[in-house]
């Protein structure tokens, strides 16, 4: 049976050029190809695309998953005067940012558990 991904809690997360925020990317596309969530661009949302913005203000509920303590994604998100339903900042998690090199595999596991359960829990909630 297909999914029907409107049912879905809407994932953003951030992807810059660290360790931290290509695993909160990577962390995002693997709950959409999962079928967890569905995946959303944060870059429409921060640049003001109008059919992303619709979509991020369409009162799903929102998880957004941030690299570090700048936490652009749920910047973007403000920006629009959107909430997330969950927020994570890697950092807090103790995901080190570095730069040129990958994040650890077995720390990104761990992560996507935990964060694989806590995003069922909201998407029962309802």
């Amino acid at each position: 049976m297909a999914t029907e991904y409107d049912d879905l809690p809407l994932v953003y997360s951030c992807s810059g050029c660290s360790s931290a925020a290509q695993l909160a990317n990577d962390l995002a596309v693997s709950l959409d190809r999962d079928e967890i969530a569905e995946m959303s661009c944060i870059a429409g949302v921060g640049g003001g695309v109008a059919p992303l913005v619709e979509t991020a203000t369409s009162g799903r509920q929102i998880v957004a998953i941030d690299g570090c303590p700048l936490e652009c994604a749920k910047q973007c998100l403000d920006h629009h005067d959107v909430s997330p339903d969950l927020h994570y900042n890697l950092a807090k998690e103790g995901v080190p940012k570095e730069y040129h090199t990958d994040y650890d595999d077995e720390e990104a596991a761990r992560l996507r558990r935990e964060l694989e359960a806590d995003v069922e829990e909201l998407a029962n909630a309802d």
